[in-house]
């Protein structure tokens, strides 16, 4: 005889020859469910002993937003929107705030039964999560082997990606716009993008760092007081692509046909510019829908004694060719 404690709803849907979905629907009380299968799914739990973990009775969850990050504010509202599509498909309560210290968390987090985190909050803030002991999921990269289920984009391999679509365009001397070097996304970028330079000897990858506000333009002038001449620019983000873009055409480069641009997010800047712009696109809203449904899995299996090892989920990006980058226009030989 199987043991009560081990009755799962997989279990009585084997049983009855339903899905587990369906099985949790109902004895849920949800509908989607005939009355007839109902009955039947309550009777086979009945006889095989099941017992219905005890749920919080506190419906939402919190979704907090770090609000001091305006360089990744519309990647933050595809999360939102990925984040409110999947709550209203799981019938979720979700309060979303926008904040960046702790001060007020215990109030906030008193009803609610798991926490979204969305960018990159202090420790502090993180601190403070851990004492209520509610489920968490974080959107963004998390502490080394920091226990919490985390959703990140593939930034290592989208930098790998970029180099060897330039690679592939016949570019060689290439720039890793950074811009300001402090979010861990653009360094996992460039990372990327070192591995596949390294790997043919005719490639060169010159990182340029700068402070964002208004230093593109020095710091490119600097590149051309040496002998390096790119052809092509791998910047970190659209918002620095747009500024590489306007600079060069500004000094008379034509894009593509002298030195191609690619960005990174794909942005609403991306198709607001002329040329439009070859970038990365992250899938912003459904890092924030995947990254409810694990935060909900977590709180349906709160009630139970085993527990499972934190998870890294990555959301694939993918390249968007457009018409800021071409192959590289190899001289002719004077006849």
């Amino acid at each position: 005889m199987v043991r009560k404690n081990r009755i799962s709803l997989q279990t009585i849907a084997d049983e009855v020859g339903l899905s587990k979905y369906a099985v949790s629907r109902s004895l849920a009380g949800k509908s989607g469910v005939s009355e007839e299968t109902r009955l039947r799914i309550s009777k086979m739990a009945e006889r095989l002993g099941y017992v219905k973990p005890e749920l919080r009775t506190k419906s939402d969850v919190a979704v907090l937003f770090y609000d001091l990050d305006p360089v990744n504010s519309e990647l933050h509202v595809q999360h939102q929107s990925g984040i409110q599509a999947e709550a209203q498909r799981l019938e979720i309560g979700v309060r979303i705030h926008w904040m960046h210290d702790a001060g007020g968390l215990p109030e906030l987090l008193k009803r609610c039964s798991g926490i979204l985190l969305v960018g990159p909050h202090s420790n502090d803030t993180i601190a403070s999560i851990a004492k209520t002991n509610l489920p968490v999921v974080r959107i963004g990269w998390p502490g080394p082997l920091e226990q919490a289920d985390v959703v990140m984009g593939t930034d290592h391999e989208g930098g790998q990606a970029v180099l060897e679509y330039l690679i592939s365009l016949g570019h060689r001397s290439i720039v890793y716009v950074y811009g300001a070097p402090i979010y861990r996304g653009r360094h996992e970028r460039y990372y990327g993008a070192r591995e596949v330079a390294e790997r043919h000897s005719d490639v060169t990858l010159h990182p340029m760092q700068f402070d964002e506000t208004h230093g593109f333009a020095k710091a490119f002038r600097d590149l051309q007081e040496t002998d390096f001449r790119p052809t092509a620019f791998f910047c970190s983000h659209d918002g620095l692509a747009l500024t590489v873009i306007s600079e060069l055409l500004g000094q008379g480069y034509r894009v593509p046909d002298d030195v191609s641009v690619v960005g990174y997010g794909n942005y609403s800047v991306a198709t607001q510019i002329a040329p439009a712009l070859t970038t990365v696109k992250t899938n912003g809203q459904e890092s924030g829908a995947v990254a409810l449904r694990l935060l909900n899995e977590r709180i349906q299996s709160s009630a139970g004694t085993h527990q499972a090892p934190a998870r890294r989920v990555q959301i694939v990006a993918t390249i968007i060719e457009r018409r800021s980058t071409a192959p590289v226009i190899v001289p002719q030989p004077s006849v």
